[in-house]
């Protein structure tokens, strides 16, 4: 194995895992829900809970918008790429979406005027992360032997998550201020002369993570190589012929079929699980976002442990049995965010002031930190187990498809709950829905995968 090829794949998970730890889920997306509730109760809503409730769907709808392209775009750019076998060039372009992206959320300004512009921009940034991630992916057939996958990529995931503290704890000590203090962490105002009153410091965010991806991605495009691609001209017919022999194949494929559907649910669930973790605790609990930023730590730190860890249980037990352990525990924390308030816990009432919530919601950070990374890693290797080298990136694109077949819908069916419950904890519900759905359908997929069509 080339070890400096193996260390520059996995500097991608490190430099690419600030978007989902601080845009996605703790720094930028509380902050978008901070405004978003503050400007809509300006604009007339009866309350702070309907405020918020109206906040949530709109970053859910967002997101279901940016799922729709992603899952209309992705096996169509996987085809395209595994017919000319070239990736590092899709790498380049969707990574300068992402640092386009991430860049521009600093626009958000507090009075809110913005609100749709920084939406936009958060899912082109989002796109370019998906696109570039499906394309890396692809690489990793090629890295090592079968029986190294598992370890070669929970590792990687650790590595990035890794990556995500670091770059969350950067972020709280110097310049994610406290909304009311106006200090950040160690109780300073935000560096770089930044202003705390315009909130400077948080929406530098976005800056950050572009800054943070364009550095940790050098090691990357000087250590990955890949042989040159055939010179094979892109023809529409022949992606389409491709693409559709592929789709066409999993009627035959009962393990991939089963697989793909499982993922899909599974890992769209995840990733609203995430997007909207940090919404619920601005607005429910009313932490602030230096509150939910060390919660965050927490959580990413976990996710790193438990990745590295969940990549060892892989290769010796493979990675279906970790799938299955994965997701029981993240049923049990979305019923336990559904069955909690500041309130009461499953309809039980709680002393007011009582801190029971807080301590429950860090669990539960830690328990999907941890979850959601042994997911992530062991879905990663159990498609590899579907494929082969040489149709990687059209396997891997599919497999993007399945993840993001629903993305729109996960988001939106929180989205939609949420406005006809009018209550942000009912809202979460239908991802309880999905992970059983994911479970179930587990149960068809081969251990040890189907590689050929």
């Amino acid at each position: 194995m080339d070890r400096r090829r193996i260390w520059g794949w996995w500097f991608f998970d490190w430099a690419s895992q600030p978007y989902s730890t601080l845009l996605l889920t703790f720094i930028f997306s509380i902050y978008f829900a901070e405004v978003a509730q503050h400007r809509f109760a300006m604009l007339g809503a009866a309350d702070a809970v309907h405020a918020g409730a109206q906040a949530q769907a709109m970053w859910g709808y967002a997101l279901s918008l940016t799922g729709i392209a992603i899952a209309v775009l992705a096996p169509v750019l996987g085809a395209v790429a595994d017919t000319t076998e070239r990736r590092m060039p899709w790498i380049w372009l969707f990574s300068a979406l992402y640092v386009v992206g991430s860049a521009g959320l600093w626009t958000l300004t507090p009075d809110g005027g913005a609100l749709t512009q920084a939406l936009v921009l958060f899912g082109i940034g989002l796109i370019g992360m998906e696109f570039a991630t499906i394309f890396t992916n692809a690489l990793m057939p090629s890295l090592g032997t079968r029986a190294e996958m598992g370890r070669i990529s929970g590792t990687g995931f650790a590595f990035g998550y890794l990556g995500g503290v670091v770059a969350l704890v950067v972020m709280l000590a110097f310049f994610a201020e406290s909304r009311t203090t106006g200090l950040t962490l160690l109780g300073n105002p935000p560096a770089l002369g930044l202003d705390a009153s315009a909130r400077e410091g948080t929406r530098f965010v976005g800056p950050f993570t572009a800054i943070w991806y364009a550095v940790f991605m050098i090691p990357f495009f000087l250590w990955v190589r890949e042989p040159a691609g055939t010179g094979t001209p892109f023809r529409a017919r022949r992606v389409a012929a491709d693409l559709g022999r592929l789709i066409w194949s999993l009627r035959r494929r009962r393990s991939l079929a089963a697989w793909l559907a499982s993922s899909m649910f599974s890992r769209d669930a995840l990733n609203a699980l995430y997007a909207f973790g940090g919404v619920y605790a601005a607005t429910v609990l009313g932490w602030p976002v230096i509150w939910s930023g060390v919660f965050g730590v927490v959580s990413a730190v976990a996710a790193a442990v438990i990745s590295w860890l969940g990549g060892r249980a892989d290769r010796r037990w493979g990675p279906r049995p970790v799938i299955a352990v994965a997701i029981a525990v993240l049923i049990a924390v979305c019923t336990l965010v559904v069955g909690m308030s500041r309130q009461s816990l499953f309809g039980l009432p709680l002393d007011p002031g009582s801190r029971l919530p807080d301590a429950l919601f860090l669990a539960c950070g830690v328990a999907i930190g941890g979850a959601g990374g042994a997911l992530q890693s062991a879905s990663r290797t159990m498609m590899v187990r579907h494929t082969t080298a040489a149709r990687a990136t059209e396997a891997f694109g599919l497999y993007a498809l399945s993840g993001k077949a629903t993305a729109f819908l996960a988001p939106l069916l929180i989205a939609v709950a949420t406005d006809l419950s009018d209550s942000q904890r009912i809202g979460i519900s239908p991802l309880i829905v999905m992970f059983l759905l994911a479970l179930a359908l587990l149960s068809w997929v081969n251990p040890e995968g189907e590689p050929e069509p």
